[in-house]
């Protein structure tokens, strides 16, 4: 039943449009009565601007559909079929008045040059948005739904692509809008374009007492049973670096999606930590102050109430 009523629906929206292009053909095709000098009356040349406009909206209204249908699922702006359709208006005003006006149209639009190169300086900051926002329509460097970074600073979720900005959400629900023209100049990090899940890396520095080979198996067993991280492609520890600190391993971890990036830190950390602290592996820190513990104890003469002052000789 809500079916047939939207097909319904659809088809009186095309009605009165092809109504009005048939009605208006016929006019033209019947004939109008001319006056003395041969002259074609005002009126067939109203009914050709009316045949103009109608098909502009009969054009509009299938890109419509069109969009809603096959482009819903690429998650494409709004702003591609505002453009389409300010187009299509555009090229039925213009021939309107080359029809109504005839040569004289094109002295009109000359003699307005001037003022709208004025117009054009006084807003090249909104034009500048505008064209950006075309070109991102466009281009599809991003989409409703992607998450995205802006230069490290603004990270966020696509919420719309505007004329003139493009507004995200951040993880913590705040509502941002962003002008196209900076949005252009900024680095563009898109974590869900080609695919939403990515791979992911925490660095972390053990000891040098650890043997490397056992450190990167306990490593590896943290983030395996680390439950919010993807099992294909599955986990993997390297060492990255030796240091005066210790050791410094990278785990890296693939995210199903941006949106989980933090739970998923949170999950193979903290099974991390508990993998370290069954296998008696220590932090860097943490051996230091088991090896200073260990110098106090074996010299308990040196140890003092309160601090030691050294004077130079």
């Amino acid at each position: 039943m809500t079916t047939s009523r939207a097909r319904v629906k659809q088809a009186n929206r095309f009605a009165w449009p092809i109504i009005v292009i048939v009605s208006t053909l016929t006019i033209q095709v019947v004939g109008l009565p001319a006056d003395q000098a041969g002259e074609v009356f005002w009126t067939e040349k109203a009914t050709t601007c009316v045949i103009l406009f109608a098909s502009a909206i009969l054009f509009s209204r299938l890109l419509s559909i069109f969009f809603d249908r096959q482009l819903k699922k690429n998650r494409r702006p709004r702003l591609l079929k505002e453009l389409m359709t300010s187009l299509a208006f555009l090229s039925a005003a213009v021939a309107s008045a080359s029809v109504l006006f005839g040569d004289s149209a094109s002295s009109i639009l000359a003699g307005s040059g001037l003022i709208i190169a004025i117009i054009g300086f006084a807003m090249r900051n909104v034009v500048a948005d505008i064209l950006t926002g075309v070109a991102f329509g466009l281009e599809a460097p991003f989409r409703i739904g992607d998450w995205v970074d802006f230069d490290g600073a603004t990270r966020g979720q696509i919420v719309e692509i505007g004329w003139r900005s493009t507004r995200l959400l951040t993880r913590d629900a705040t509502y941002m809008i962003l002008p196209n023209s900076q949005v252009a100049r900024q680095q563009l990090t898109n974590y869900s374009a080609p695919r939403r899940h990515y791979r992911s890396q925490i660095t972390i520095t053990l000891d040098h007492d650890a043997e490397v080979s056992f450190a990167k198996a306990t490593l590896l067993r943290g983030a395996l049973a680390a439950e919010a991280v993807l099992r294909d492609p599955p986990p993997d520890v390297r060492l990255i670096d030796l240091s005066l600190d210790g050791a410094v391993y990278s785990v890296r971890f693939w995210v199903p999606n941006f949106a989980e990036d933090i739970d998923c830190r949170d999950s193979v950390l903290a099974s991390i930590a508990s993998a370290l602290r069954e296998a008696a592996i220590g932090l860097p820190r943490q051996c230091a102050k088991r090896q200073a513990s260990r110098c106090t104890s074996r010299y308990p003469s040196e140890q003092s109430n309160g601090p030691i002052l050294k004077t130079a000789a």
